[in-house]
């Protein structure tokens, strides 16, 4: 059972850059597909980027695709966000997710696994 705990969020200025990362504690985590969701009071949890279990594979929101990065460990059975230019409509709770299959998928009822969340606020 996939244990997920995000790191690296804070308040940040716009146009920097940060990197969210994720830290699986359980025992299947090369079996899994990785993700990360953004979520705003009042919304859904947004899908912003994800990863098939070899790492082989990535898919990007049009919100970060360009300026975002994803990319897992399965040694240290780690994920991160690296995130550059960043904007204040970035700022939102970062939500690490898996799912006990190998491909990922865009929606948040997918997956079963979840962090606590890392907020980042980005100040213009």
């Amino acid at each position: 059972q996939a244990q997920l705990e995000e790191s690296g969020g804070g308040l940040v200025q716009a146009g920097k850059s940060l990197r969210l990362s994720c830290a699986d504690s359980g025992r299947t985590f090369d079996k899994q597909a990785l993700a990360w969701f953004r979520h705003v009071p009042g919304k859904e949890r947004d899908f912003v980027a994800a990863i098939n279990w070899s790492g082989g594979v990535t898919y990007y929101s049009d919100s970060v695709k360009g300026r975002s990065t994803i990319s897992r460990d399965n040694t240290l059975k780690t994920m991160t966000l690296e995130m550059e230019s960043l904007k204040p409509e970035d700022t939102g709770v970062y939500y690490c997710a898996a799912r006990s299959v190998r491909w990922y998928s865009l929606e948040s009822r997918e997956y079963e696994f979840w962090g606590q969340g890392t907020q980042v606020t980005v100040s213009s």
